[in-house]
């Protein structure tokens, strides 16, 4: 297993190492960013959207993911049995919390995020000592770098920004809704690294996804059936989302469990 570098790493973005780790991706990205900026308006799901989609079906997950901008809630990504992602935040109040964990044959990768304000802190192996956090300088971070929650993004999988990449959404039954993904306009988002993109050649144009909302119209769940590669089972990214509305409380770490993060975390990000 080759140690992926930390381009990308965070939570949302990290996903790539951490897939690689659990086995669920066979190569890892070596300095491609993110592609999401930090303050991106939410996007239609299918603002390219051809004759393809339906009107109404682009409209529902349209207002679905934009809640995702102002409302809290939580979320619950899998991908395979060995990479888990979860996460509360709370737009409004720029407020957030996520972890992510992955497991391999050899390998197991854990990174904690909180985000409180413009403050953003770390946990990351090899850089945070056990007990303590590192603390971010957001504009030192490289353009474009994805560190799961920031100021100004705190959807972990930036669901909004890979939807945007459908052009043929439609409804298929209440509250159910279908398309695919050009994962070539979503490279960096919940983990679909320039390496993923690569090596499933075509399909990347047309990736199948499912969504759902529930019955207030918020997006609930969301399947992407990214293909196997390099021989491997393929292992869908499911996404669910809940507990719209419900308080995210996130209070600073104490000043003492606080480091200032090295110019070597910059760097590795591509700074």
């Amino acid at each position: 297993m080759r140690t992926p570098r930390l381009a990308g790493l965070g939570i949302a973005t990290m996903a790539t190492a951490a897939m690689a780790i659990a086995g669920c991706d066979s190569g890892t990205s070596s300095g491609t960013a993110p592609s999401g900026a930090a303050s991106a308006p939410v996007s239609a799901p299918a603002s390219a959207s051809v004759s393809a989609a339906d009107p109404a079906a682009v409209e529902a997950l349209t207002k679905a993911t934009s809640q995702l901008g102002t409302t809290s809630f939580k979320l619950n990504a899998t991908s395979g049995e060995g990479f888990k992602l979860t996460g509360a935040v709370d737009p409004a109040q720029g407020v957030g919390t996520a972890e992510l964990s992955a497991t391999g044959p050899n390998a197991q990768l854990n990174i904690k995020t909180l985000l409180a304000g413009q403050d953003l802190y770390l946990q990351v192996p090899g850089f945070t000592k056990a007990g303590t956090w590192t603390h971010v300088d957001v504009s030192r971070l490289p353009e474009g770098v994805n560190v799961g929650l920031r100021p100004g993004q705190l959807d972990p999988v930036n669901t909004s920004k890979l939807l945007s990449s459908s052009t043929d959404v439609r409804s298929t039954g209440p509250n159910a809704y279908a398309g695919t993904l050009d994962l070539t306009n979503a490279v960096g988002l919940a983990g679909v690294s320039q390496v993923t993109v690569d090596q499933t050649g075509a399909q990347a144009q047309k990736v199948p996804f499912t969504a759902t909302t529930d019955d207030q119209g918020r997006l609930s769940e969301m399947t992407v059936e990214i293909p196997a590669v390099n021989g491997q089972a393929a292992q869908p990214l499911k996404v669910v989302y809940s507990d719209y509305g419900t308080p995210v409380s996130v209070a600073k770490p104490a000043a003492a469990e606080v480091t200032e993060a090295p110019d070597s975390l910059y760097k590795s990000l591509g700074s």
